[in-house]
């Protein structure tokens, strides 16, 4: 990728020679004659460094170094002075800027400086993403020749750009294998953005992608950078890809096949390079058939994709992803009985990674420390027994029936309380008093 520089500088001529000289060297120049221009060329696009003079038409070039540092942009930033402004030069330089050098400039000193200065704000931006990475712990992948599997495809999508599916049940784990992925590969250094796509609608969403021009919308007071352009350079996690709307999934399409997107209310291109990971629940394939999603946009999301098996299905990797969960939590193993790890390991855990992580930190909280988890405080997963089965006659059933027989056992099971009932199946009450209404009226319950 070439270079991006932002040179801010009233003088035409300068600017003039500073693009002639640096364009042969492979840099891609953008030129801003004060800071009104400078200021809207940032909110477009990310630069890796600025080249600035401290006396600009529209104000002081000090303003923008003090805001770039403020909101802790490590962007590098040389600083041009004439040769009576060295005070206010090393004025600068206490605001944050990294170098500076004087008028006429000096074209291959001005080389040296930004050469350093751009290997400077990349080992800056590597030295912040590492100690990021040192405040987390590492993902748990299992022993289970399934999570194997997963590891192994996890490790090759480290070494590519190409889209990532991440597919599974909800709370198995997606997100934290889609952060696993930034942090470990190349762009690590930059930002990891994220945004579940069954949270916003329509405009919504799409604003929230692409951003919006001043003036686009009734609240549009300024321009907005959509989270598409946040991501540039890094990488794009989209959750819950499943419940984009059709018009935003046109949209996106368009953005992975020509790199391009315009800002709400914008007629201007703008570019974005970001590696995109994906997750869902749901079963797209399905839904291509349903026309529920677009199946172009799906070749195009699914060229690596990585399934996430339920904890159900990996039951030997329960005890070591327990001891993760408590180590994650500030706590060990060693706080369990055997009592509470059979309660642990039998149930089935409907609500995966997260519903134990839940179960985990709500016992931690109840337990004074150095105390022992006791099994009273695990009553929450239906006293460690696995959701009731569901007897099937021999005649075939549908899925209707097959339900509502597994509705009616959970209730009695529980003598009626539905309450009870609505956590044994990992339903809101609401939604529980909702379907037995719906089977009431059908005839079912």
């Amino acid at each position: 990728m070439k270079p991006q520089i932002l040179l801010i500088e009233d003088c035409a001529v300068t600017r003039f020679g500073v693009v002639r000289y640096f364009s042969k060297d492979g840099y891609q120049i953008s030129e801003a004659g004060s800071l009104a221009e400078a200021t809207r060329l940032m909110a477009e696009r990310r630069f890796d460094l600025i080249i600035i003079d401290v006396n600009l038409p529209d104000g002081n070039g000090l303003d923008l170094i003090r805001a770039e540092r403020e909101a802790q942009n490590l962007v590098p930033i040389i600083v041009v002075t004439g040769a009576g402004d060295i005070p206010l030069a090393v004025e600068a330089m206490q605001c944050g800027a990294d170098n500076f050098l004087t008028k006429p400039l000096d074209m291959p000193a001005l080389s040296i400086s930004l050469a350093k200065s751009l290997e400077l704000g990349t080992l800056k931006r590597q030295s912040m993403a590492r100690k990021r990475m040192e405040k987390q712990l590492g993902i748990f992948f299992g022993a289970t020749p399934a999570m194997q599997e997963v590891q192994q495809v996890a490790r090759m999508a480290v070494d590519n750009a190409h889209p990532v599916l991440i597919t599974g049940e909800t709370g198995t784990g997606k997100g934290m294998l889609a952060k696993w992925i930034h942090q470990q590969g190349c762009r690590a250094q930059y930002e990891f953005v994220e945004l579940n796509c069954s949270s916003l609608r329509g405009e919504m969403l799409s604003r929230e992608l692409f951003g919006a021009q001043r003036g686009a919308y009734t609240s549009a007071d300024q321009d907005r950078r959509g989270l598409v352009d946040v991501a540039d350079r890094g990488s794009l996690f989209l959750d819950e890809i499943g419940d984009m709307s059709s018009e935003v999934q046109a949209q996106f399409l368009k953005l992975l096949e020509d790199k391009t997107y315009r800002r709400l209310g914008d007629v201007k291109l703008l570019k974005s390079d970001f590696r995109l990971i994906c997750a869902t629940h749901r079963d797209l394939h399905a839904f291509c058939a349903d026309g529920q999603f677009r199946q172009d946009l799906f070749y195009r999301i699914n060229l690596i994709h990585i399934h996430l098996p339920p904890l159900r299905e990996r039951r030997e990797d329960l005890p070591a992803i327990t001891s993760y969960l408590l180590n994650l939590l500030g706590a060990t193993d060693q706080v369990l009985t055997d009592e509470v790890r059979g309660l642990l390991f039998s149930y089935d855990w409907p609500g995966n990674i997260r519903e134990m992580r839940n179960v985990l930190e709500r016992a931690l909280l109840l337990t004074p420390p150095g105390g022992t988890l006791r099994h009273s405080l695990f009553s929450c997963i239906n006293g460690g027994q696995r959701p009731c089965p569901i007897h099937l006659s021999a005649e075939p059933q549908t899925v209707q029936q097959v339900e509502t027989a597994h509705i009616q056992a959970v209730l009695a099971q529980h003598g009626g309380n539905v309450d009870k009932a609505a956590k044994a199946l990992n339903l809101s009450r609401a939604t529980l008093y909702r379907r037995l209404k719906q089977l009431r009226d059908e005839g079912g319950c």
